[in-house]
């Protein structure tokens, strides 16, 4: 399994918390891709996003605060800032000119020094020329000539973004650099060349993308799904941390695997709207609906220590609201005690009926016990997402199941399928089709052409005899 290669070259937006790192790569690609607060450490995961500016394309990651000290997920935040910043092929070290150098920007300035990586100096928030000035006395951190912008207003990031793609190594047709670094055309990290998976982050309205299936990790806080995620792509992109609401963004890698590619979505957890705080919660939260609404397919973790909870059984209405396939994941099913695993089959079966037939598999994400059953689950219910029957197939499969048990009072004539995303069919009728032969024509159907998981449509227009 491997990572679509990224199409630019690497560009990482590095510092301490709350400088305004986000608003600053929201400024470069012209829209609000990152989640931006007014408080310390809203982002914790390094977020991709391609960028163009004067004809060169690159990507730019936005990474969390780094902090020499603090808590455990503190450091994982900064472990994974340290890793972007080695993987880059430049480094926008942004410094918050109203507050001036700190100790956490030099020590920033340090670990940029430590990989070896160019950097530019982004003092940020000059929003007027009276605090120009100010900019200035950074030049004490060692990192060079600062850039006066204001990431807010736009003020300054043009000329950034001209000193930046002015830095940039060339490409060139071959995809290897005049200093001889084979890569998929662009830097010098990261590519085929020394074996790292490569991760691409994709974009609303990109073409390339728009026929790579969608899948949506989505569940409560805290169930696994970032340790899911980066057990999925076969890397640690996502901060994993016994905290729950770590994850504040969704956050798309399309990985290739041996039956096409899948694009991930990791999401933050979903509570319940009484639950969300106003601010970074809640918006983190429409995030993760509207990443849902826009997947193919859903992959529900729930976390088997608990079971299936009514908070989980909203989430499941919630996707079957959006008409989407879905895959149920148990996590956490190593640390089910044997005698319990009989209840929390039970639980998830009664709270997830309306699921219909959603496989539900037993993994664990931390040890990667039963991981490997997740991919062929999502292409078979992706497969079967954009089936489409044969009219003529189709009509044989009505004719057989209504000769095995005929509707009551009504004969179905003919069918066609209408679309696809999920099968919709349209079956023409003598008369009115009570709903539970409606069910049982779907279980046939869904036997006949295998259509596994997949939600169906049956539509019914009365007429004729």
């Amino acid at each position: 399994m491997t990572a679509a290669p990224r199409t630019g070259a690497l560009v990482v937006v590095a510092g301490r918390p709350n400088v305004g790192k986000s608003s600053l790569v929201n400024r470069i690609v012209g829209r609000r891709a990152a989640v931006v607060e007014h408080q310390p450490g809203v982002t914790h995961d390094r977020k991709e996003l391609e960028a163009e500016w004067a004809g060169v394309p690159f990507t730019i990651v936005d990474t969390g605060g780094w902090l020499a000290g603090g808590d455990a997920l503190d450091a994982k935040v900064s472990a994974q800032a340290e890793r972007a910043i080695a993987d880059a092929d430049l480094v926008l070290l942004v410094v918050d000119v109203t507050v001036g150098a700190t100790e956490e920007d030099r020590a920033t300035v340090r670990a940029v020094h430590r990989a070896g990586t160019p950097m530019l100096l982004v003092a940020n928030k000059v929003d007027d020329a009276g605090r120009e000035p100010a900019a200035w006395e950074l030049l004490s951190l060692g990192a060079g000539d600062p850039w006066p912008v204001s990431a807010l207003h736009g003020r300054g990031t043009g000329d950034l973004l001209d000193e930046v793609v002015r830095r940039l190594p060339a490409p060139t047709a071959a995809g290897v650099r005049s200093d001889g670094h084979g890569t998929d055309g662009w830097g010098p990290r990261g590519g085929a060349s020394d074996g790292a998976r490569l991760v691409r982050e994709v974009v609303a309205g990109d073409d390339a993308a728009a026929a790579v299936p969608r899948v949506a990790l989505v569940g409560r806080p805290n169930v696994g799904k970032s340790t899911l995620f980066n057990r999925l792509i076969g890397e640690e992109r996502s901060v994993v941390h016994d905290m729950p609401g770590t994850t504040r963004d969704a956050i798309d890698t399309v990985i290739t695997t041996g039956e096409g590619p899948l694009c991930f979505v990791d999401t933050a957890g979903m509570r319940r709207p009484s639950r969300a705080e106003r601010g970074v919660e809640s918006y983190s939260t429409l995030r993760a609906l509207e990443a849902l609404d826009r997947a193919d397919i859903a992959l529900l973790v729930i976390d088997a220590t608990v079971g299936a909870t009514h908070q989980d059984q909203r989430l499941a209405e919630r996707i079957g609201a959006a008409g989407s396939p879905s895959v149920v994941v148990l996590n956490k099913w190593d640390l089910v005690a044997t005698d319990d695993r009989a209840d929390v089959l039970a639980s998830v079966a009664e709270r997830l009926a309306f699921l219909g037939m959603a496989p539900v598999l037993r993994v664990s994400a931390s040890t990667g016990r039963g991981a490997h059953r997740i991919l062929p689950a999502l292409h078979a219910a992706v497969e079967a997402y954009h089936h489409r029957i044969p009219t003529g197939a189709l009509n044989r499969a009505l004719r057989d199941i209504q000769a095995a048990h005929p509707a009551p009072g009504a004969r179905i004539r003919y069918g066609v399928q209408g679309a696809i995303d999920p099968p919709t069919f349209t079956l023409f009728a003598t008369g009115r089709v009570p709903q539970t032969y409606l069910r049982y024509l779907e279980r046939g159907l869904r036997e006949r052409f295998e259509l596994g998981p997949t939600p169906i449509k049956l539509r019914v227009r009365v007429g004729g005899r």
